[in-house]
């Protein structure tokens, strides 16, 4: 047995002894012993435990790989990511002003991914095990809406329907104001009598969509959502904000940093998370690579009464990043890149005579890196604002605040 004293948490929530020797599940101060399997402590006990420590809430928390951070005290899990991102900004040297962390509370994930695979008896939908493919069962999830707790039992029917023995079925659920938007993947291939019994079991199940393999099988009625009012029925796999709790700290942010500009562009813009806010007040471009979710959020804001004008455009970013003189009339610019940053566009916004940029980012890296490049073209990093939406994760977001010199926007 190997007894080590955990040093820090790691980008992924475990903890960090010298080495480095990854233990899950532990805390900075814990003196632990366990079996070494490389770099990975094994069957890990805590001999010394931290001040910090609790019991989690969740009683499925030790055998599901759902959460990773329910052992903290909420207080020390603000801090940590926080600081997750203070250290990135560090590794590059930068520094700035944090504002208090959103957390959202927990029962609050709108959406969650369900592992399902047939049985002798039936179906079994949970999530996976912490570092398995084992299937748990998670009917006293504490993270998830109640709604999308309710969804198992449809999942569990979906997998009997269409599943193999060999396959577990990927189902991912999205509550909606219009009820379950569900989309599966891994299913058997799509035929006629499948597409047939699935059609059915939406209308029996009370679904509003129910999407196979990428494929619309039936819909009842239109997924929607409201944005800032406004009613959205994103395509099928659209991303969207984990809670509205999330959402609600994420769009505040970004509408402070905007302020009143009269003209902004939205990167990225997806289904409009920030256009039709900012189109409350401001004349907004959206830019988004996928066409669906284009077509979705121009449907929205022409059925929605008092916005200002939203033009669009379906483009690449990665392979065609907006141009200086393409943002030359906007005050304010946002952008929400994937986790891999935006190095190409922001190496362009570097370069355009903007006021303010509003960054939303779900990778402290990647923006340490994009901010790096700003800061260093004149851009000055006011504050950050972290938002922790998905809650006893190690998943990070944040929102920050860019301005150029004076005169310059």
């Amino acid at each position: 047995m190997t007894e080590i004293t955990i040093k820090r948490l790691g980008m992924q929530g475990d903890g960090v002894a010298d080495g480095p020797i990854y233990v899950p599940v532990t805390l900075p101060g814990e003196v632990v012993t366990g079996t070494l399997d490389g770099t990975v402590l094994r069957d890990a006990k805590v001999l010394q435990p931290s001040e910090r420590r609790v019991t989690a809430p969740c009683k499925h928390f030790k055998s599901c790989g759902g959460c990773q951070l329910q052992h903290a005290d909420d207080d020390f899990v603000a801090e940590w990511k926080v600081d997750v991102v203070r250290h990135a900004l560090q590794a590059h040297g930068l520094e700035t002003d944090f504002k208090p962390i959103q957390t959202s509370p927990p029962l609050s994930r709108r959406r969650a991914g369900f592992a399902t695979r047939r049985t002798k008896k039936g179906a079994m939908a949970g999530f996976h095990g912490r570092a398995s493919d084992t299937i748990v069962a998670v009917p006293d999830c504490k993270l998830v809406d109640p709604a999308v707790l309710k969804a198992i039992p449809v999942a569990e029917a979906l997998a009997v329907i269409g599943a193999s023995r060999k396959t577990a079925l990927s189902v991912m659920v999205t509550t909606t104001k219009a009820g379950l938007d569900v989309a599966v993947t891994q299913g058997k291939p799509l035929d006629g009598p499948l597409q047939q019994h699935l059609a059915s079991a939406c209308d029996q199940l009370g679904l509003a969509r129910l999407t196979w393999n990428g494929d619309v099988v039936a819909m009842r009625t239109p997924p929607v959502h409201s944005i800032a009012g406004v009613s959205v029925a994103p395509p099928p796999g659209a991303f969207l904000q984990a809670t509205s709790h999330g959402e609600t700290a994420l769009t505040q942010a970004v509408m402070d940093i905007a302020g009143d500009a009269k003209r902004v562009i939205d990167l990225f813009a997806g289904c409009g998370t920030f256009t039709l806010p900012l189109a409350c007040g401001a004349e907004v471009h959206a830019v988004e690579g996928m066409p669906k979710m284009v077509e979705a959020l121009d449907y929205a804001w022409r059925n929605a009464p008092g916005l200002k004008t939203v033009t669009n455009e379906v483009r690449d970013l990665f392979r065609r990043p907006l141009q200086p003189d393409e943002m030359a009339k906007a005050q304010a610019l946002v952008l929400d890149p994937p986790r891999a940053g935006a190095a190409a566009q922001i190496a362009e916004i570097a370069k355009a005579k903007l006021a303010r940029v509003a960054y939303v980012s779900c990778n402290p890296v990647s923006f340490a890196r994009d901010a790096l490049t700003l800061v260093n073209a004149g851009f000055t990093l006011d504050w950050i604002q972290v938002v922790d939406q998905f809650r006893w994760s190690a998943h990070v977001e944040l929102v920050a605040s860019f301005t150029a010199p004076q005169g310059r926007g």
